[in-house]
């Protein structure tokens, strides 16, 4: 049986309290891209360490992409909200 992979997107807080959203298939090694690698955005880098504060699960890339973008898209406030419920 195949088993495919999930997707996330996910939201860390870096360590000057802002927030970045992204997607990833792999999310414990994404995590330690962010806090480590040089394969973490290049957002991130400066602003380590980051730490995972939210996640959703999708079954395609597709999916995951498009709540990434409609989480962009958010107030800040709207995405410290989203972070609480």
């Amino acid at each position: 049986m195949l088993m495919i992979k999930p997707w996330f997107t996910y939201i860390v807080q870096c360590s000057d309290s802002t927030l970045y959203t992204g997607i990833t298939n792999d999310l414990e090694r994404r995590l330690e891209e962010h806090n480590s690698g040089e394969k973490g955005a290049k957002y991130t880098r400066s602003r380590r360490p980051v730490k995972l504060v939210y996640r959703e699960k999708f079954t395609c890339r597709t999916d995951a992409a498009r709540r990434e973008a409609a989480i962009k898209n958010m107030r800040v406030e709207d995405k410290k909200e989203l972070l609480t419920s």
